[in-house]
């Protein structure tokens, strides 16, 4: 028999696809990515992967909002700080978007899996 296994880049607050409750971590681990407004909608809690559409959705526009950020911040900072401040903030901008890369491939392997998809270990 062979088993599902978490791939690389899955999150460490979830379990591993089949384990037991791994859905319930899932939806926890989800919410939790996105504004809490959404625990309220109970369609959102009953099903899990629809739950992880929102996420997916969500984190991407996280991205393109912090890539918004990034082009705009030297010219929207320019007359009101200092070069130290500008580099800091494109610094700051720069490893959110390091940050939102990673969580957008972990929504997007939990969506995978809630959505059936299994990784096998390979030697």
């Amino acid at each position: 028999m062979v088993s599902s296994v978490a791939p690389p880049g899955w999150p460490r607050e979830v379990r591993p696809p089949d384990a037991p409750d791994w859905e319930v971590t899932a939806a926890s681990w989800l919410l939790d990515l996105c504004p809490a407004e959404y625990r309220r909608y109970p369609g959102l809690r009953r099903h899990v992967v629809v739950l992880a559409r929102f996420a997916v959705l969500h984190v991407e526009a996280q991205q393109a909002a912090c890539r918004r950020g990034l082009s705009q911040i030297r010219a929207d900072l320019k007359d009101v700080a200092t070069l130290e401040v500008v580099d800091a903030a494109v610094q700051t901008f720069q490893l959110d978007d390091a940050r939102l890369q990673s969580t957008r491939r972990a929504v997007g392997l939990v969506e995978d899996a809630l959505r059936g998809r299994r990784y096998v270990a390979r030697l």
